[in-house]
């Protein structure tokens, strides 16, 4: 379902691998980041009558405010399977692409997801 060479995998795989104690799975045939929770998921699609691939995509937790912030972004979509627990998907195909968005984006995921004490080194000063 995927190439290793897939528009922005490897950018992501950049973003991903810079948070603490990150492990990329393939599950359903997608690149997942986590720690002991997904994080970040490669490709998604839409589900429903207007089904719609979005195979240079990436998935992400937002809280529920963060989600009507882009409800209106064209950028933005609700993943099948994922979308009711509160996922949404960045089309990366969809111009303007802004890496810093992605970036803050996985972040928070990440924040939302792993373990208080990889949260915790993500917040530590750097030395």
């Amino acid at each position: 379902m995927y190439s290793d060479d897939d528009f922005g995998l490897a950018e992501l795989r950049e973003i991903c691998f810079a948070l603490p104690d990150v492990v990329e799975i393939e599950t359903h045939g997608h690149p997942t980041f986590r720690t002991k929770k997904i994080f970040a998921i490669y490709g998604g699609m839409t589900k429903g009558a207007g089904t719609l691939n979005h195979p240079y995509a990436v998935l992400v937790k937002m809280s529920p405010a963060g989600i009507r912030v882009v409800d209106d972004d064209p950028r933005f979509f609700t993943p099948a399977y994922y979308g009711p627990s509160g996922w949404v998907g960045l089309d990366l195909s969809v111009e303007p692409l802004e890496w810093d968005l992605v970036r803050d984006l996985v972040t928070d995921s990440y924040r939302a997801t792993a373990p208080k004490k990889l949260v915790a080194r993500l917040e530590a000063p750097r030395e």
